[in-house]
C-alpha cells in the first residue's frame, strides 16, 4: 500500500511549504524510496497560466504542457518525481470535473453536493498518483492557509483520507509560524491557534515544521508539544537558514525528520548519503571565485518571477564551482538612461528571460545589442531570443522597423510573428506551444557542442515564432539558425557568429535545471562568465 504525507501551512502563507515538501521528497529519495508530489492550489482558476507574475510568481511548465504553481519547480529541483498535469490540482479544475459529470448524468439526478461529490473528486484526483504501482509515498501540498474558506473542501478530502487508511499509512506534516517579538522572544501562541484550527476539522498533525528566524531550543519545542499533543521530537525546527535554500533537507535530517517519518509510517529506516547536498551548499557558500549576471527583466520587484532561472543560474555555478550574483536590471530603467556602461558596470554576462507584453522591450533591444557589440557573453530565453532576433533585424540587417507583431502588428518587418492558425485566436488560455518539443541541433553550432547531442526535447511557453521569411537573411548575415523543431519548421535556438558567447533559445532550459545535474546551457553560460571576467582583468594589466 502506498504511504502519504499531507503538507497544510498556518498561520499565513509563504512560509515555505513547497521548499518543505520537496526537501522530505529529497531525503525519502535518499532513504531508497520511490516519491510522488502533488500540489493542490484552493484558487479558482483552472490553472496558473494567465495569472500575472505580481500575483503569482513564474509559471511553471510540465512536458505535456501544464501550466502549474512555481513549487513544482521547486520539487523538480529537489526530487526526481515525473511532473505533469496530473500533479497539479485546483478548485476550478475539480468544480470543473464536477460540473461536467452532473452535465452528463452520472450522478443519476442525486443532488451534488461538496461532500462527498466534491471531495470525492479531490480524492480521486491523489489516489491516482499515489496508488500507482511502484510509488511508495506521495507528497501532498495543499496550499493557502489552514482557515481559509477555499482550502475546506481539500482538508476535509485529507481528513477522509487519513482515516480510511490510517495513521501508520498517512502523516499530517503542518508548517507553522513562531515568531520574533520585540524583545527577541520567540512566541508559540500563533502555532497553538493553527493548531486548534486543524484539529477542528478532524485532522491531529502528527508533525510540525516550526518556520522561525531561528533555532527552538528544546524548551520551546516541549511547550509546543504539551500545547498540540504533538511529540518533542516531531516538533522540528524549521528556522531560517543562513545561506541557501539546499541547505535546507541538511537541517532537516539533523533533527531526524527523515526518520521519524519513516518510522511514523512503518518503513524502514536506512543510512542516506547527503554528500551531494553538502557539496552543493559548500560550493554556494564558500566558492572562491564568484560572477556577475546583469539579469534583464520586466518584474524584478518580485523575486518569485523568474524563480527557476534564478536558480539555474545558481546551478550554473555549481558545475563552476563559483559564486553567481545577481544583478536585477529593470528592463524599462534601460530605456530612459543613456549611460549603458554604467548600468552594466561590473557584469560579467547579460540574461533576458521569458515574459510577455511590451512593457520594456526596448530597453531588452538595447541590453542584447550592448551584448553583442562588447563580446560580452548573453543569454536570450524565449523572449529573450525574440529581442536578440529583432535587434539584430534593426541593427545588422538595417531592416529599421524590424518588431515582433506582438508589439507592433503592423510592422513592415515582422521578423517574430505569430503561427498562422493561431492568427485569429480571441482566448488567452490554451492557445501557446506548450510543453515539450524536440528540437534539432545544427552541426558546427554551439548549441550542439554544449549539449553533446543532435536532438533535444526542451518546453515551451510562448505564441510567436522566428519568422521563416527572414531566415535566410540572417543566416547569410551573421545569425546562426543552431537548433529547428523540424515537425513545423520552425527556429529554435540562434547564435552570434564569431561571439564568444551569444546563444538564444525558444525554449524554456530552465524548467530542467537541478542543483545535482545542472543545466549543459547554464553550466556553460556561467563558464563564458567567468571567463569574461578573467579576460577583463587580464586586459586591466596590460593597460
Amino acid at each position: 500500500m502506498g504511504k502519504y504525507i499531507f503538507v497544510t501551512g498556518g498561520v499565513c502563507s509563504s512560509l515555505g511549504k513547497g521548499i518543505a515538501a520537496a526537501s522530505i521528497g529529497s531525503l525519502l529519495e535518499l532513504q531508497g524510496l520511490t516519491v510522488r508530489m502533488i500540489k493542490i492550489d484552493p484558487y479558482l482558476n483552472v490553472d496558473a497560466g494567465t495569472m500575472s507574475p505580481y500575483q503569482h510568481g513564474e509559471v511553471y511548465v510540465t512536458d505535456d504542457g501544464a501550466e502549474t504553481d512555481l513549487d513544482l519547480g521547486n520539487y523538480a529541483r529537489f526530487t526526481n518525481s515525473p511532473l505533469s498535469r496530473a500533479n497539479s490540482i485546483t478548485t476550478g479544475q475539480i468544480y470543473m470535473d464536477v460540473i461536467q459529470m452532473e452535465r452528463e448524468g452520472r450522478f443519476l439526478g442525486r443532488t451534488v453536493q461538496v461532500i462527498p461529490h466534491i471531495t470525492d473528486r479531490i480524492k480521486h484526483r491523489i489516489k491516482a498518483i499515489g496508488d500507482e504501482e511502484g510509488v511508495d509515498v506521495t507528497i501532498v501540498e495543499i496550499g493557502g492557509t489552514v482557515g481559509d474558506i477555499e482550502s475546506f473542501p481539500f482538508l476535509e478530502a485529507v481528513r477522509q483520507i487519513i482515516h480510511e487508511k490510517g495513521h501508520r499509512n498517512a502523516l499530517s506534516v503542518h508548517l507553522t509560524l513562531v515568531p520574533l517579538v520585540s524583545g527577541g522572544e520567540l512566541k508559540t501562541k500563533p502555532t497553538q491557534h493553527s493548531v486548534k484550527e486543524l484539529l477542528g476539522l478532524g485532522i491531529q498533525p502528527d508533525i510540525l515544521l516550526c518556520r522561525a528566524p531561528m533555532p527552538l531550543d528544546e524548551p520551546l519545542r516541549k511547550k509546543i508539544s504539551l500545547f498540540t499533543n504533538v511529540e518533542p521530537r516531531a516538533v522540528i525546527s524549521a528556522y531560517d537558514v543562513p545561506h541557501t535554500i539546499y541547505e535546507i533537507p541538511l537541517s532537516f535530517h539533523k533533527q531526524d525528520l527523515d526518520t521519524i517519518i519513516l518510522e511514523k509510517l512503518n518503513l524502514p529506516v536506512k543510512t542516506p548519503d547527503l554528500s551531494a547536498w553538502e557539496q552543493v551548499v559548500d560550493i554556494l557558500v564558500n566558492a572562491k571565485e564568484s560572477v556577475t549576471i546583469g539579469f534583464v527583466g520586466k518584474y524584478i520587484e518580485l523575486g518569485d518571477a523568474y524563480k527557476s532561472v534564478d536558480e539555474a543560474l545558481y546551478h550554473g555555478g555549481v558545475a563552476n564551482e563559483v559564486r553567481v550574483v545577481l544583478k536585477k536590471i529593470d528592463a524599462e530603467s534601460l530605456e530612459k538612461t543613456e549611460d549603458l556602461d554604467n548600468a552594466f558596470k561590473d557584469v560579467d554576462a547579460i540574461i533576458v528571460p521569458g515574459g510577455f507584453g511590451q512593457r520594456g522591450i526596448e530597453g531588452m533591444i538595447r541590453a542584447a545589442e550592448y551584448a553583442r557589440t562588447r563580446n560580452i557573453p548573453y543569454l536570450g530565453i524565449c523572449l529573450g531570443m525574440q529581442v536578440m532576433v529583432i535587434e539584430f533585424a534593426r541593427n545588422v540587417l538595417g531592416l529599421k522597423d524590424a518588431d515582433s507583431t506582438e508589439f507592433t502588428p503592423t510592422t513592415p518587418h515582422p521578423v517574430v510573428s505569430l503561427l498562422e492558425e493561431q492568427v485569429d485566436i480571441t482566448m488567452m488560455g490554451g492557445t501557446m506551444r506548450l510543453g515539450a518539443y524536440e528540437a534539432e541541433l545544427m552541426p558546427g553550432s554551439l548549441l550542439r557542442s554544449l549539449y553533446g547531442v543532435e536532438t533535444i526535447q526542451e518546453r515551451h511557453r510562448h505564441r510567436y515564432e522566428f519568422s521563416n521569411q527572414y531566415r535566410e537573411q540572417f543566416a547569410s548575415s551573421g545569425m546562426r539558425i543552431a537548433a529547428v523543431y523540424r515537425a513545423n519548421n520552425l527556429v529554435e535556438g540562434v547564435e552570434w557568429e564569431g561571439h564568444p558567447w551569444g546563444i538564444g533559445v525558444q525554449f524554456h532550459p530552465e524548467f530542467k535545471s537541478k542543483p545535482l545535474a545542472p543545466h549543459p546551457l547554464f553550466s556553460s553560460f556561467i563558464r563564458a562568465a567567468l571567463d569574461y571576467k578573467h579576460s577583463k582583468k587580464q586586459k586591466e594589466l596590460f593597460e
